[in-house]
């Protein structure tokens, strides 16, 4: 699956990132809207990862869906 797939179909595959990442509330999955610079900005964020580290975790989920 690829970013394109994942945007396209973000309120389906909202659930599983939620199921991963269960600390971003519901605004955060709003305005992320399965847009990867989104997600991985709130991934480090949240979660305080660095840049690249966020990243990694990102693609390593899309990887797997």
């Amino acid at each position: 699956m690829n970013w394109d797939q994942i945007e396209g179909n973000w309120k389906q595959l909202k659930g599983k990132a939620q199921a991963k990442w269960g600390d971003i509330t519901d605004d955060e999955w709003q305005s992320a809207e399965g847009r990867r610079e989104e997600l991985v900005g709130i991934v480090q964020e949240k979660y305080g990862r660095a840049k690249e580290e966020a990243e990694r975790e990102v693609d390593d989920w899309m990887r797997r869906l």
